[in-house]
């Protein structure tokens, strides 16, 4: 029997159109979620970009399928998040399981503050196709179209782009390389990705089956259907459940993706949870875990993010989240720079997620470890970890999936020493929490925000909200008249300060648009 991959067979097609210009601001290689991303965030600053593309349509298949709440956040920032929430489906718990032992289950937080769910399952090729819809006109994307040359000079770069009907240069200020794992942008500047790579071999498979579960993450270590692996199921739009399961050290990989080796093993897992086994296999793909990242994401002028920057593992879903997050981070920069504000925000571009790669990828080390662990020694101590977490309280933290969340940056050129002690609420570095008010809620947009209490004292060109809702006063410690954020348009926490002072503020304004 042949996959059935109908399912994925009316992703949109796109033709080839002649180019419109041959000079922009900024040009993005790379269609893919993140590219996307970016262009929407530049058109809501008021650039507008040229988007690069050799494919015709969408991806294929389910592949990167998590979308966290501070993505969610990001992409509302940039008027796109509900081409996302329209058809994704919200999830909040999880649960993992050691030989029919539960050994953990996990709520993560979801209350009438939080504007988005926890987790969002899109297939990415139905993420893509949202996105696309949702783009503004002035995106300008190019399909059937690729960068075959690339060369910089003081004032700009060009781009040589091959077509269907011959090649042409694009002139533009600044590119960024959104063009994936295998960036051909990263192999032209003669730059490689630097870390670990993992043996650990998992096996993708979607299949199309029709099941009352609810949407949640669950895991089984060393499962009665699937002795010595481990095995992920999340279920998806559509009636998809992406299952991942791990090959054993001594499988063949080419054997294992035969047809009737993934449906034995999907097959017993699914009698092991009294699911019929009537379903369409719809894909079969290979994965191994890579823990790598550039050390710079800024040369010249030439960026780059998502997976042509860093690749972290699947585990904790902090791939395409992070590469959202770099989107989010660059737009407002890249924007600013083209009006006229200095390239040190892209200096601080660079520094600020090449600290949040490394954060996201010491954290899903650990997942990686856990889940694949590399040799006996690991494997020793997952066993001792999840026979204790079967009685153990404390035990069970050991088993946690560690999920992705917004990364706070410690130190960064951009941000100021907080001023006065605070009872709640972020820091300078750390992301403003969706918190209500008046009936909707506070966000970040193409502005910076100033969150107050009740003061008089004016601040010129500041978009000021003043909270009325108790809730977000206590949650965000503006306790007495005054106190206030600045924050920056991707919802980083710039300064705050206990009592306003113009001068410390202007200096804190300043320095968040890289002019000090």
């Amino acid at each position: 029997m042949a996959l059935d991959s109908s399912v994925y067979d009316d992703r949109p097609r796109f033709p080839f159109t002649p180019p419109r210009r041959a000079r922009c601001q900024v040009a993005i290689l790379g269609a893919g979620p993140v590219g996307l991303v970016l262009a929407a965030g530049l058109a809501r600053h008021g650039v507008a970009p040229v988007v690069i593309e050799p494919r015709g349509e969408v991806a294929f298949g389910s592949r990167a399928i998590c979308v966290s709440r501070r993505s969610l956040e990001i992409l509302e920032s940039f008027g796109v998040a509900q081409a996302v929430l329209g058809e994704g489906l919200p999830w909040t718990r999880g649960h993992s399981f050691w030989r029919g032992h539960r050994v953990l289950s996990f709520e993560m937080p979801d209350d009438a503050d939080q504007r988005h769910p926890p987790m969002v399952n899109l297939q990415q090729c139905f993420a893509e196709a949202a996105l696309i819809a949702a783009l503004p006109a002035s995106v300008d994307l190019r399909w059937h179209s690729r960068m075959v040359s690339l060369v910089q000079d003081p004032d700009g770069v060009t781009l040589r782009i091959a077509t269907p009907e011959g090649e042409y240069d694009l002139r533009t200020d600044h590119v960024v390389a959104c063009d994936g794992a295998r960036s051909p942008t990263r192999a032209a500047l003669g730059l490689q990705l630097e870390g670990n790579s993992y043996e650990g071999r998992y096996l993708i498979a979607d299949i199309r089956l029709r099941s009352a579960a609810p949407t949640e993450r669950r895991a089984w270590f060393d499962p009665p259907s699937n002795p010595g692996s481990t095995l992920l199921m999340h279920k998806q739009p559509r009636d998809i459940w992406r299952i991942d399961y791990q090959l054993r050290d001594d499988e063949d990989a080419e054997a294992a993706q035969q047809e009737a080796a993934v449906r034995a093993r999907i097959d017993a897992h699914l009698a092991m949870l009294g699911e019929r086994p009537d379903y369409d296999l719809v894909l079969i793909s290979l994965y191994r875990a890579h823990c790598l990242t550039l050390d710079r994401y800024r040369h010249g002028r030439v960026l780059l993010a998502g997976d042509a920057a860093h690749l972290v593992p699947i585990f904790g879903v902090r791939g395409l989240n992070s590469g959202i997050d770099d989107a989010g981070n660059l737009a407002w920069k890249l924007a600013a720079v083209a009006r006229g504000e200095s390239d040190a925000l892209l200096d601080s571009y660079s520094e600020e997620r090449v600290h949040a790669a490394r954060e996201n990828i010491r954290q899903s080390r650990k997942s990686t470890l856990f889940m694949t662990p590399p040799g006996r020694g690991h494997a020793l101590l997952r066993e001792a970890a999840l026979s204790l977490a079967v009685s153990q309280d404390f035990a069970r933290p050991l088993v946690n999936p560690r999920q992705s969340t917004a990364i706070a940056f410690p130190a960064s050129r951009l941000q100021t020493e907080e001023d006065g002690d605070w009872p709640a609420g972020p820091p300078p570095g750390a992301t403003l929490p969706s918190v209500p008010n008046r009936g909707g809620h506070i966000t970040a947009g193409p502005q910076p925000l100033v969150i107050q209490a009740a003061c008089a004292t004016p601040i010129p060109g500041a978009v000021i909200v003043t909270p009325d809702d108790t809730r977000a006063v206590s949650l965000l410690g503006l306790d007495t008249p005054g106190a206030g954020y600045l924050v920056r348009p991707d919802g980083h926490v710039a300064f705050r300060w206990r009592r306003f002072d113009p001068p410390a503020f202007s200096a804190a304004h300043d320095r968040m648009w890289g002019r000090a």
